[in-house]
């Protein structure tokens, strides 16, 4: 087992965490202390970087101050003699059709925007229009080889419209073993959906939307998918359908009923393993116009060279973007993104200079990259790992930072994705020796394991780990961690009160102290090892590691 061959290293980690009794913000051995991570947070989160959106001044600002604190810490440029790696990215400020016109059935169906559907494209162009496409459920919209699974078997859709359902066939089904049951796996995520239906060459894909498996109600389908979005600038190539969208359950229904098909049942027969994609006999018609605006972002990247060997690379990610200014609530514009990232850059940010002030350096090489355009859909990780700097051949796993939490020292380490690769088996001892116990995601249903920027490189196959402490805080327990979470995502997850200040703060940063502890002593561990994590059985990212390393 893997976790044999770290266990010498994990004796003699530094910080023994069973004999200490730490203080409420600060372990006595520590060697990364809460004073310097705070101090990032608040300059990443001060109003003078203005939300930190891409194309906009809070950009220049943040990319500055992150590439003069990698040198005033003495790392070189990750990316040959530079810093930076160039985004090229597109705003379309899509103006979609009002209606959604279903024809074929006994009259036309008029499908209204907002209240019933949207849509949006990712083509670069003016206008992009869907004329009597052929409808098709195709089941969830899913080609999974690993579960003999094949929504798509035997269907053209070249020029047709897909309606696929969310999430995967496991979901509901209180069957643990037929994909994941309750736990979402990438097939059930909608960028999946759309991504298939691309591969399959579909000129229209529409999501039928449900709170329960989607995670989220329609309000949050109708706001994400309004007005103007980043897209990545795909003018060198790349099939996408004319027209991506969602419709409600109620609209769905309305198509069905339009058709001559028995679509009774729907996701049930969807569920069977015998389920065959159907033509509806009906056509879909409707159009997007978009405003287009062209510009570079900028990935930032910083590396410490190997002693041994430096061609094999350990990638820290963080994002530094957030939302910028925005509508005012509660009579505040800036979207500081403190938590949301703030704190994963200046966690970041500590690690590098904490792996700079070691006499001794690791032999693998540590790469540090806070990425742009997170917030738009992972695309500053999406560009990265199409177009990776260090091979993904050569890339031994990826750490990634995303919402530190300061709940006071934590009993847990909650890991994102628990299960999916021999990372968390590392993870775990070394969370043992800080008196920590791994807990899995406790609502592994929503995809959390998909919605952040370690996505992008399990996606290519490179093992990748996203955890922190949230469960279970040392004072005041799993109800108090509970109540800590609850009140930051309604009372500030994307809004501007997601902001921070050393003299106003209430923040426990303990806990964060920990977690920024463990991904240091984590990349330490896998710095000076020789042994290359693997994903486990059963997860979706394992042929393509496989096939990736000749196994």
């Amino acid at each position: 087992m893997i976790m044999q061959k770290y266990l010498y290293i994990l004796l003699a980690a530094s910080f023994i965490y069973g004999c200490q009794q730490p203080s409420e913000n600060q372990s006595s051995t520590s060697i990364i202390d809460t004073l310097s991570i705070a101090k990032h947070i608040e300059v990443l989160a001060s109003d003078d970087f203005l939300g930190r959106k891409p194309f906009t001044e809070g950009e220049v600002k943040t990319l500055a101050y992150l590439k003069g604190e990698f040198e005033k810490y003495g790392l070189q440029p990750g990316n040959g003699d530079s810093f930076f790696q160039e985004v090229p990215l597109v705003e379309l400020d899509c103006k979609p059709s009002s209606e959604l016109i279903i024809e074929g059935g006994q009259e036309p169906l008029s499908l209204e925007w907002r209240s019933e559907f949207v849509s949006f494209t990712e083509r670069v162009e003016e206008k992009v229009t869907l004329e009597s496409s052929e409808l098709v459920f195709a089941g969830f919209g899913i080609v999974a080889p690993e579960y003999g699974w094949n929504d798509y078997e035997g269907l053209d859709v070249e020029g047709k419209t897909v309606i696929v359902l969310v999430n995967d066939p496991g979901f509901g089904s209180e069957d643990s073993t037929f994909f994941k049951g309750e736990t979402m796996t990438y097939y059930g995520r909608w960028t999946y959906k759309y991504e298939e239906a691309a591969r399959q060459g579909a000129a229209g894909i529409f999501i039928v939307h449900q709170t329960a498996p989607a995670g989220y109600p329609w309000n949050v389908v109708q706001n994400g998918w309004s007005g103007a979005s980043l897209f990545l600038d795909q003018a060198e190539g790349g099939y996408q359908p004319a027209i991506q969208g969602w419709v409600t359950r109620d609209a769905a229904i309305k198509i069905f009923e339009a058709s001559e098909v028995d679509m009774r049942n729907f996701v049930e027969k969807a569920r069977s393993k015998d389920f065959k994609p159907v033509s509806l006999g009906l056509t879909a018609s409707t159009f997007v116009e978009n405003g287009i605006k062209k510009d570079v972002s900028q990935n930032v990247i910083a590396k410490i060279e190997g002693t041994e060997r430096p061609d094999e690379v350990i990638i820290y990610t963080a994002h530094w973007d957030h939302l910028g200014v925005g509508p005012v609530v509660d009579g505040d514009s800036i979207y500081n993104g403190a938590h949301d990232n703030a704190s994963g850059v200046a966690s970041m940010l500590c690690i590098a200079a904490a792996f700079a002030n070691q006499e001794v350096k690791p032999k693998r090489s540590l790469v540090f990259l806070a990425v742009t355009a997170e917030e738009q859909g992972l695309l500053g990780s999406k560009y990265y790992s199409a177009n990776p700097v260090y091979p993904t051949s050569k890339t031994v796993a990826n750490i990634n930072m995303d919402g530190m939490y300061y709940m006071g020292l934590m009993k847990d380490l909650t890991v994102i994705g628990y299960g999916q690769s021999e990372l968390e088996d590392i993870a775990g001892g070394l969370a043992a020796e800080q008196g920590r116990y791994l807990y899995p995601d406790s609502e592994p249903e929503k995809g959390f394991f998909f919605r952040s920027d370690h996505f992008q490189f399990a996606k290519v196959g490179i093992p990748a780990f996203y955890a922190y402490g949230a469960y279970e805080a040392v004072d005041g327990g799993v109800a108090y961690a509970k109540e800590v979470r609850d009140a930051y995502n309604v009372e500030a997850y994307h809004l501007p009160a997601d902001e921070f200040t050393l003299e106003e703060t209430d923040w426990k940063m303990a806990g964060m102290q920990q977690d920024v502890e463990l991904f240091y002593e984590l990349g330490k561990v896998l710095g000076n090892s020789e042994d290359w994590p693997e994903w486990k059985e059963g997860s979706e990212f394992k042929s393509i590691r496989d096939a990736e390393m000749g196994h």
